[in-house]
């Protein structure tokens, strides 16, 4: 059944949402009717300082470079000829694959899968920036990215999409006593269901109450019946798969973003027949599936680098490329998590001089680590207590909040998924505090305007390190490894002693202090090593072999700085200009770091 565009308040609160008052419905759309005026009912619990003043026209702009992508695809889908469904099992056979890749584009890129029309998957992941955070202002502050509902924010810098459909099904290995797969920092998207973690990822942000934040995932499949590629969807996926008889007031419970009050908790608010329900949980499943052959395309993985191409004998290193990828491997320690295919084990003065296990290194381990990183009283997410337009709370625990990653998923906790697997939830203890290793491939990507992402001389693109956002540049990432223990204070972040420069000769406490990587932090590296281990890291930038696609969209501007009159106009500084003062924290929520099976030691 095709959605009914009109319909009245009164007849949405009667016959959508059972167990309703009337009079919250109807304030609740209205409300959402009132924010899609513009953004002067944005919701803003924060602290002068905290958003970035650009931060309207830059969300704004990213809208404009997804669309201008969205059109790319959508013309590519038109030129493209039809497929054909042959064999046993039926096959689209001879564009196949470029059908179901483009469909995952045209997905990625679709602004229309958020209640205001104002959010997509890339708003947060654009080509240009690595499939990484697209705001140089936002990488520099408050880290995460506004959601359909602003300014609702979440808590964590956007993970990088390139490689992540790599990774395996979340696993226990006992032998090991390791957690190795899974999507997202804290591995949550465990590939349980669809034996794909990469494709499970893309079923959260589009009901993630502070990103795309539809109420019900029926959602997803109802504006898919009316998107301009819905005919691509049922080719791909067979005829008939989006048709779902969607009750008459479906649209206006999927333009009230997610975690109202209204729907006072419930989770499915359209009233789907239990056939229905169905249809529309395999087209969910669908639409990650989609989303995943995309980001695992030559467009968004392609093994393109310089590195690939030394791989191949068809790129000679320069001698501080070299030099940075023997201490990758060597004294830096880096290839013990981030793996190229070879060994660690060698010694100063030594050369690899051996050929490499694989040709196409992820340059990840697959798992999970706790590095220490400082918490960031940038982010916004600690401001998020009080009550949006639409009664939701982000973070009810404010600066109690401690994001305990893999740990805090193991327990089902605050801010992670439920754990589909009760036998992993005694393990909690041993991985709090530990994020996953992402790949180290495409961490230097810029948009060709901004050639680095180190401040200095030249123009730069700012991005935000780990998954707090709290270190600013590849150098403090690599200085970061090599001092962390050296330079250990028993500070907060903007509370570095006197004679000290933060990020450069102090480092804060961690966040979490158990369960802390012990292979880093007292590395020994100079000054110069650690620059050519970021040589290094920079050339495991795809585009080299061919042009990675739509990385020429980026329409903004890039950052500059004058190093002889700004102090902190270099990459081991660059961003200390931002830094605020944490303020007294206090204790972890109990509901964080209280929740079964106890943290051991207890974390402050």
């Amino acid at each position: 059944m095709k959605p009914t565009k009109s319909i009245s308040t009164v007849t949405i609160c009667a016959a959508g949402i059972a167990a309703v008052l009337l009079s919250s419905c109807t304030s609740a759309v209205q409300r959402n009717k009132d924010d899609k005026k513009g953004m002067t009912s944005a919701y803003n619990p924060y602290p002068p300082g905290i958003l970035p003043g650009d931060l309207n026209s830059e969300v704004e702009r990213v809208l404009r470079e997804v669309d201008l992508v969205e059109n790319r695809a959508l013309a590519r889908w038109h030129a493209l000829a039809l497929p054909i469904v042959r064999g046993q099992p039926p096959t689209l056979q001879n564009t196949g694959t470029e059908a179901i890749e483009t469909l995952g584009e045209l997905m990625n890129f679709d602004r229309n899968m958020s209640p205001n029309r104002n959010q997509a998957c890339m708003s947060c992941h654009m080509p240009y920036a690595g499939f990484g955070g697209p705001i140089p202002s936002v990488n520099l502050t408050i880290i995460a990215y506004p959601g359909t509902a602003h300014f609702r924010v979440g808590k964590r810098t956007p993970q990088r999409h390139a490689y992540a459909p790599f990774f395996p099904v979340l696993q226990y290995n006992q032998t090991q006593g390791l957690f190795f797969g899974g999507n997202f920092y804290d591995s949550r998207a465990t590939g349980v269901l669809l034996r794909n973690p990469d494709a499970e990822q893309a079923l959260g942000p589009p009901v993630d109450t502070q990103e795309m934040g539809f109420p019900d995932t029926a959602c997803v499949a109802f504006r898919l019946t009316t998107a301009a590629y819905s005919p691509l969807f049922e080719l791909v996926w067979g005829a008939g798969s989006l048709d779902i008889k969607f009750p008459r007031n479906t649209e206006a419970i999927c333009d009230i973003p997610g975690g109202a009050s209204t729907f006072r908790g419930n989770t499915t608010p359209i009233d789907l027949t239990p056939e229905d329900r169905t249809k529309a949980n395999v087209a969910y499943g669908h639409w990650g599936q989609s989303i995943d052959s995309y980001e695992q395309s030559v467009q968004v993985s392609p093994f393109s680098s310089k590195f690939d191409a030394f791989l191949a004998g068809k790129y000679k290193l320069t001698a501080d490329e070299m030099a940075g990828f023997e201490l990758f491997n060597g004294k830096g320690n880096c290839n013990s998590c981030h793996l190229d295919g070879r060994g660690t084990t060698l010694k100063p003065n030594q050369n690899d001089t051996g050929s490499a296990a694989t040709v196409n290194p992820l340059f990840t381990c697959f798992g999970s680590a706790n590095e220490g990183v400082p918490l960031n009283p940038r982010n916004a997410f600690y401001y998020e207590t009080t009550p949006d337009s639409l009664g939701f709370v982000g973070n009810p625990y404010g600066f109690g909040y401690r994001d305990l990653g893999l740990g805090t998923f193991l327990r089902s906790g605050f801010g992670s998924g439920p754990n589909p697997n009760s036998n992993w939830t005694q393990s909690a203890p041993s991985v709090d505090g530990q994020m996953q290793v992402s790949s180290a491939r495409d961490v230097a990507m810029t948009p060709p305007q901004c050639p680095t992402t180190e401040a200095g001389s030249r123009p730069y693109f700012q991005k935000g390190f780990f998954h707090n956002g709290y270190l600013k540049s590849l150098k403090q990432l690599v200085h970061f490894y090599n001092t962390r223990d050296k330079f250990a204070f028993p500070v907060t972040s903007g509370h570095c002693p006197p004679g000290t420069i933060e990020k450069v000769t102090c480092w804060p406490l961690p966040e979490v202090k158990n369960n802390i990587d012990m292979t880093t932090g007292n590395l020994g590296l100079s000054d110069k090593e650690e620059d050519q281990i970021v040589t290094f890291l920079e050339i495991l930038t795809d585009g080299f072999t061919r042009p990675y696609p739509n990385i020429d969209t980026f329409t903004g501007t890039c950052m500059t700085c004058n190093p002889v009159t700004d102090p902190n106009c270099s990459p081991s500084r660059q961003g200390n200009g931002s830094l605020i003062p944490t303020p007294p924290l206090p204790p972890c929520a109990s509901a964080i770091c209280g929740a079964p099976p106890a943290a051991s030691p207890p974390i402050p």
